[in-house]
């Protein structure tokens, strides 16, 4: 997705603004995540892993920059942002999850996403943390014959959530796997999901399969899943 870029205040690295997370000053002198940059006034942005901003903070580095990014000394940065920004990064995920179900954009069932992988219109392919490997594998070579790409290593996205947790977000009873169909759709998810997976890092990905839409590279330090690439600037 193209538009306006940032920096991020800590590699100064630039990025789509989309890819980044946005930090805001309170009143209070505190700094707040503002996933959805909506807050009003000047913001500062991070394109960081968490692991990354968690070293960072002991070492006044993330206070310094900050201090930088908002003109004001009166900067205060408590030792929960990371765990903040995490849980705000995965609830804009959850959320966007939510609107996509009710907007009709998604099919579970893998008997459904399976017949529309095959006929060649799937877009993105998900699955919970305690999916089977074996039912992965069977989407994703359905996904890779529908495509024309077998031989290729097209895969589905898992996510760092068991199917409980999917199944509330989608209100829909137990959901194992989530296909896309509609590419503005797979754009919208690949780039809160890809967030969030970026920030948390590999570690808590569970492995049976990698990417999030053809083309995507595995979440890692380096490379967010999709329509995401990381690192951007304050405004």
């Amino acid at each position: 997705m193209d538009g306006p870029t940032r920096s991020c205040i800590l590699t100064r690295d630039r990025a789509p603004q989309h890819a980044l997370v946005r930090l805001v000053l309170g009143p209070d002198g505190q700094v707040y995540p503002d996933v959805r940059a909506k807050a009003p006034g000047r913001g500062a942005w991070i394109g960081v892993t968490r692991g990354e901003l968690e070293q960072a903070l002991p070492k006044g580095r993330l206070r310094g920059a900050l201090a930088r990014a908002f003109k004001s000394n009166d900067v205060q940065v408590s030792d929960t942002l990371p765990a903040a920004i995490q849980a705000a990064l995965e609830k804009n995920a959850l959320d966007r999850l939510g609107l996509e179900a009710r907007a009709g954009t998604l099919l579970t069932g893998a008997e459904r996403i399976e017949n529309a992988a095959r006929s060649g219109q799937l877009r993105a392919l998900y699955h919970a943390a305690d999916a089977s490997a074996d039912g992965a594998r069977k989407l994703a070579q359905a996904w890779r014959v529908g495509s024309e790409r077998e031989g290729s290593d097209l895969k589905g996205l898992v996510l760092a959530l068991p199917r409980p947790i999917l199944s509330l977000a989608l209100g829909r009873e137990n959901v194992v796997h989530i296909g896309v169909t509609d590419r503005a759709a797979a754009d919208r998810l690949g780039e809160a999901l890809g967030r969030w997976l970026h920030f948390i890092g590999p570690d808590p990905i569970p492995a049976p399969c990698e990417t999030a839409s053809q083309g995507a590279s595995a979440p890692g330090p380096d490379r967010m899943p999709t329509a995401v690439t990381m690192n951007e600037e304050f405004e």
